[in-house]
């Protein structure tokens, strides 16, 4: 049962991906709801939902990349 290398590699580039977003997504929900008066609070607490979501995803795709590297069919 041979790895595929490529494919693993790229699986571990979107868990790459995902990394930063899993601090930065959080931290801006917490920006947002710490700024309540601030006009700009909706759209920076909907960047911070997208960005968590993004995270998310990309985590999803790797772990799915990386699954089908090792047991290819």
């Amino acid at each position: 049962m041979a790895t595929n290398k490529e494919v693993l590699s790229k699986g571990i580039k979107y868990l790459a991906g995902a990394l930063p977003l899993l601090f930065i997504g959080p931290a801006l929900i917490h920006n947002a709801f710490m700024n309540k008066q601030n006009i700009w609070h909706y759209l920076v607490l909907a960047v911070g939902i997208i960005t968590c979501i993004a995270a998310m995803y990309l985590m999803f795709l790797g772990l799915k990349t990386i699954m089908k590297s090792l047991f290819n069919d």
